[in-house]
């Protein structure tokens, strides 16, 4: 299965991106860095650059329809660059008018709030998300991994990077379930 991970051109929380990636690998997937631009992201560790990675498709250029789920790495930057892009915004909600999986760690769903899609669900963030879940219609709580199965997709969703492991085994299981 080819499984999405959209990142801006810069801000994506490295080891938000290398620890699902090396998981979806382990699992026997295809991950697919897609990206608002071509060439490379760059990729934080918090505050400090860290490594590039090669963008494998443009936003603009793809669509769900290709993948069988979609992860959203945090960082600070990242998802509130990817707000503000209306493509990937348009993308991201694409997965769920599609019943697609998703799952989105740390900043990442602050990506949902701006695609409208967290009305209704429950999930997990960095704490400082809270009150944007809830002002966006959705209910938020402090938990390791959050399995929400509100409409006709799934999302799972994720605090921080000490929560990676965790995060990795939901996603990969409610993947897994949705492609069959």
């Amino acid at each position: 299965m080819r499984i999405a991970f959209l990142t801006a051109p810069e801000g994506v929380e490295q080891v938000e991106l290398t620890g699902p990636w090396q998981a979806v690998l382990d699992a026997g997937h295809e991950p697919v860095l897609v990206s608002t631009e071509s060439g490379e992201v760059q990729a934080f560790e918090h505050l400090d650059k860290a490594d590039t990675f090669p963008v494998q498709e443009v936003v603009g250029d793809t669509s769900a329809d290709s993948f069988g789920g979609l992860v959203l790495p945090g960082g600070v930057a990242n998802p509130d660059f990817l707000r503000m892009d209306d493509k990937a915004v348009a993308f991201v909600a694409s997965f769920f008018d599609q019943g697609r999986p998703v799952a989105a760690i740390c900043h990442a769903p602050w990506t949902l709030v701006e695609a409208d899609v967290v009305r209704g669900r429950v999930l997990t963030s960095w704490p400082s998300l809270r009150t944007d879940i809830t002002n966006a219609g959705g209910t938020w709580v402090d938990e390791q991994v959050k399995v929400c199965d509100h409409g006709p997709n799934k999302l799972v969703t994720s605090r921080r990077p000490d929560d990676l492991k965790a995060f990795c085994a939901a996603f990969l299981e409610v993947f897994a379930e949705q492609s069959r």
